[in-house]
Protein backbone atom coordinates (compact mmCIF):
# COMPACT_ATOMS: atom_id res chain seq x y z
CA UNK A 1 0.00 0.00 0.00
CA UNK A 2 1.36 3.13 -0.31
CA UNK A 3 -0.97 3.95 2.37
CA UNK A 4 -3.02 6.45 1.53
CA UNK A 5 -0.12 9.65 2.30
CA UNK A 6 -0.95 12.91 0.34
CA UNK A 7 -4.61 11.77 -0.23
CA UNK A 8 -5.39 15.32 0.29
CA UNK A 9 -2.68 16.95 -2.01
CA UNK A 10 -2.68 14.30 -5.01
CA UNK A 11 -6.42 14.62 -5.89
CA UNK A 12 -7.42 13.44 -8.94
CA UNK A 13 -4.64 10.86 -8.39
CA UNK A 14 -5.92 9.56 -4.94
CA UNK A 15 -6.19 5.93 -5.99
CA UNK A 16 -3.00 5.80 -6.60
CA UNK A 17 -1.28 7.08 -3.21
CA UNK A 18 -4.26 5.85 -1.48
CA UNK A 19 -2.36 2.24 -2.12
CA UNK A 20 0.74 2.47 -0.39
CA UNK A 21 -0.31 4.34 2.90
CA UNK A 22 -2.01 3.57 6.04
CA UNK A 23 -3.79 6.52 8.46
CA UNK A 24 -3.55 9.84 6.42
CA UNK A 25 -6.71 8.93 4.61
CA UNK A 26 -8.74 11.53 3.90
CA UNK A 27 -8.20 14.32 6.70
CA UNK A 28 -4.37 14.51 5.96
CA UNK A 29 -1.35 16.75 4.29
CA UNK A 30 1.61 15.09 3.24
CA UNK A 31 5.16 16.04 4.76
CA UNK A 32 8.56 14.21 4.76
CA UNK A 33 11.12 14.06 6.90
CA UNK A 34 14.66 11.73 6.82
CA UNK A 35 14.92 8.99 8.95
CA UNK A 36 18.62 8.42 9.93
CA UNK A 37 20.47 4.53 9.93
CA UNK A 38 19.70 4.55 14.03
CA UNK A 39 16.77 2.97 16.05
CA UNK A 40 13.36 5.16 15.40
CA UNK A 41 10.36 5.37 17.68
CA UNK A 42 7.64 4.65 14.83
CA UNK A 43 3.87 5.30 15.19
CA UNK A 44 2.83 6.36 18.46
CA UNK A 45 6.22 5.02 20.22
CA UNK A 46 5.08 1.78 21.31
CA UNK A 47 6.96 0.18 18.82
CA UNK A 48 10.84 0.93 17.42
CA UNK A 49 13.00 0.00 14.72
CA UNK A 50 16.44 0.32 12.60
CA UNK A 51 16.51 1.05 8.70
CA UNK A 52 19.43 -0.34 7.03
CA UNK A 53 19.78 3.14 5.31
CA UNK A 54 17.83 6.35 5.34
CA UNK A 55 14.47 6.73 4.25
CA UNK A 56 11.92 8.98 3.97
CA UNK A 57 9.35 8.97 6.58
CA UNK A 58 5.48 10.92 6.66
CA UNK A 59 4.84 13.62 9.19
CA UNK A 60 2.38 14.84 10.27
CA UNK A 61 1.19 18.58 10.05
CA UNK A 62 -2.06 20.28 9.99
CA UNK A 63 -4.39 17.56 10.54
CA UNK A 64 -4.86 14.68 12.92
CA UNK A 65 -3.56 11.38 11.54
CA UNK A 66 -3.97 8.22 13.00
CA UNK A 67 -1.07 8.24 15.42
CA UNK A 68 -0.63 4.60 15.99
CA UNK A 69 -0.09 4.34 11.87
CA UNK A 70 3.45 5.33 10.24
CA UNK A 71 4.82 5.54 6.72
CA UNK A 72 7.61 5.35 5.00
CA UNK A 73 8.93 5.52 1.64
CA UNK A 74 12.61 4.76 -0.04
CA UNK A 75 11.84 6.13 -3.85
CA UNK A 76 8.57 7.64 -3.17
CA UNK A 77 4.84 6.49 -2.20
CA UNK A 78 3.79 5.10 -5.84
CA UNK A 79 6.95 3.30 -6.02
CA UNK A 80 7.64 1.62 -2.40
CA UNK A 81 6.43 1.95 1.19
CA UNK A 82 7.03 0.29 4.33
CA UNK A 83 4.50 0.91 6.82
CA UNK A 84 4.07 0.50 10.78
CA UNK A 85 1.19 -0.01 12.85
CA UNK A 86 2.91 0.54 16.59
CA UNK A 87 -0.01 -1.27 18.81
CA UNK A 88 -3.64 0.11 17.54
CA UNK A 89 -6.58 -0.89 20.13
CA UNK A 90 -9.63 -3.05 19.79
CA UNK A 91 -12.10 -0.68 17.63
CA UNK A 92 -9.04 1.69 16.40
CA UNK A 93 -9.18 2.37 12.52
CA UNK A 94 -5.85 2.08 10.19
CA UNK A 95 -7.26 4.79 8.12
CA UNK A 96 -9.39 7.97 8.35
CA UNK A 97 -12.60 7.97 6.90
CA UNK A 98 -15.61 9.88 7.12
CA UNK A 99 -18.82 7.77 8.98
CA UNK A 100 -20.79 9.17 5.83
CA UNK A 101 -19.15 7.07 2.99
CA UNK A 102 -21.09 4.27 1.70
CA UNK A 103 -17.87 2.18 1.70
CA UNK A 104 -16.04 1.25 5.22
CA UNK A 105 -12.87 -0.18 6.34
CA UNK A 106 -13.42 -2.67 8.88
CA UNK A 107 -12.72 -1.49 12.43
CA UNK A 108 -9.53 -3.53 14.24
CA UNK A 109 -10.66 -5.85 16.71
CA UNK A 110 -8.60 -7.28 19.40
CA UNK A 111 -10.30 -10.57 18.94
CA UNK A 112 -9.15 -10.37 14.93
CA UNK A 113 -7.57 -14.09 13.94
CA UNK A 114 -4.96 -13.69 11.21
CA UNK A 115 -6.94 -14.39 7.68
CA UNK A 116 -9.62 -11.57 9.42
CA UNK A 117 -6.63 -8.75 9.49
CA UNK A 118 -5.83 -9.78 6.23
CA UNK A 119 -9.42 -9.80 4.83
CA UNK A 120 -9.40 -5.95 6.66
CA UNK A 121 -6.35 -5.03 4.94
CA UNK A 122 -7.56 -6.57 1.54
CA UNK A 123 -10.84 -4.03 2.28
CA UNK A 124 -8.53 -1.47 3.06
CA UNK A 125 -6.57 -2.03 -0.66
CA UNK A 126 -10.25 -2.32 -2.45
CA UNK A 127 -11.91 0.42 -0.88
CA UNK A 128 -10.03 3.01 -0.50
CA UNK A 129 -7.08 2.25 -2.72
CA UNK A 130 -8.84 1.74 -5.41
CA UNK A 131 -7.56 -1.92 -6.42
CA UNK A 132 -9.32 -4.09 -8.99
CA UNK A 133 -7.54 -6.95 -7.64
CA UNK A 134 -5.94 -8.71 -5.31
CA UNK A 135 -4.38 -12.30 -4.80
CA UNK A 136 -3.33 -13.55 -1.76
CA UNK A 137 0.00 -15.60 -2.76
CA UNK A 138 0.58 -17.22 1.29
CA UNK A 139 -0.87 -16.56 4.98
CA UNK A 140 1.23 -18.50 7.21
CA UNK A 141 2.30 -18.29 10.95
CA UNK A 142 5.21 -16.35 11.59
CA UNK A 143 6.81 -14.85 15.09
CA UNK A 144 7.20 -11.46 15.46
CA UNK A 145 8.22 -9.35 18.68
CA UNK A 146 8.63 -12.76 20.56
CA UNK A 147 4.41 -13.41 20.07
CA UNK A 148 2.54 -15.89 17.42
CA UNK A 149 2.29 -13.34 14.65
CA UNK A 150 1.62 -14.00 11.00
CA UNK A 151 3.31 -13.11 7.35
CA UNK A 152 0.50 -12.52 4.24
CA UNK A 153 2.01 -12.26 1.13
CA UNK A 154 -0.15 -10.98 -1.54
CA UNK A 155 -0.12 -9.02 -4.74
CA UNK A 156 -2.62 -6.23 -5.94
CA UNK A 157 -3.80 -4.63 -9.14
CA UNK A 158 -4.56 -0.70 -9.23
CA UNK A 159 -6.67 1.60 -11.04
CA UNK A 160 -3.41 2.92 -12.87
CA UNK A 161 -2.89 -1.13 -14.14
CA UNK A 162 0.65 -1.69 -11.85
CA UNK A 163 1.09 -4.57 -10.08
CA UNK A 164 2.53 -4.48 -7.06
CA UNK A 165 3.16 -7.00 -4.67
CA UNK A 166 3.54 -6.69 -0.50
CA UNK A 167 4.31 -8.48 2.70
CA UNK A 168 2.77 -7.99 5.82
CA UNK A 169 4.26 -9.24 9.09
CA UNK A 170 2.03 -9.09 12.32
CA UNK A 171 0.51 -9.66 16.07
CA UNK A 172 -1.67 -9.04 18.59
CA UNK A 173 -0.23 -9.06 21.60
CA UNK A 174 -2.55 -7.86 24.91
CA UNK A 175 -4.60 -6.99 22.56
CA UNK A 176 -2.70 -4.33 20.59
CA UNK A 177 -2.24 -4.99 16.84
CA UNK A 178 1.56 -4.73 16.03
CA UNK A 179 2.74 -4.81 12.45
CA UNK A 180 4.76 -4.10 9.47
CA UNK A 181 3.85 -4.18 5.85
CA UNK A 182 5.46 -3.61 2.58
CA UNK A 183 3.96 -2.44 -0.71
CA UNK A 184 5.48 -1.98 -3.94
CA UNK A 185 5.45 -2.25 -7.35
CA UNK A 186 6.21 -5.83 -8.39
CA UNK A 187 8.25 -5.52 -10.77
CA UNK A 188 11.46 -4.35 -9.51
CA UNK A 189 10.91 -2.39 -6.46
CA UNK A 190 9.73 -4.90 -4.42
CA UNK A 191 12.49 -7.45 -4.59
CA UNK A 192 14.88 -4.53 -4.29
CA UNK A 193 13.83 -3.64 -0.78
CA UNK A 194 12.36 -6.98 0.48
CA UNK A 195 15.74 -7.38 2.11
CA UNK A 196 15.47 -4.02 3.62
CA UNK A 197 11.76 -5.23 5.35
CA UNK A 198 13.69 -8.23 6.37
CA UNK A 199 16.11 -6.27 8.53
CA UNK A 200 13.02 -3.74 9.56
CA UNK A 201 11.20 -6.20 10.64
CA UNK A 202 14.17 -8.50 12.29
CA UNK A 203 14.76 -5.23 14.59
CA UNK A 204 11.42 -4.09 15.74
CA UNK A 205 11.16 -4.36 19.44
CA UNK A 206 7.64 -2.96 21.57
CA UNK A 207 8.70 -0.34 24.28
CA UNK A 208 9.15 -1.92 27.53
Amino acid sequence: MKLLTGLALLGTTAALSACGSLGTGEYGYSDYGLVHVTRVNVGDGQMSVVAPRPYNRHRRILFSDVRDVEDWTLNGPILDGISFVSGMNNNRELIRQRRTADQQVPRFRSDMTPPEITAMLESLYRVKGGAVDLKTLSLQPRPFLGANGFQWDYEHLDQDELWRRGRAVGAVIDGKLYMILLDAARSHYYDAELPDFEAIVASAQRRG
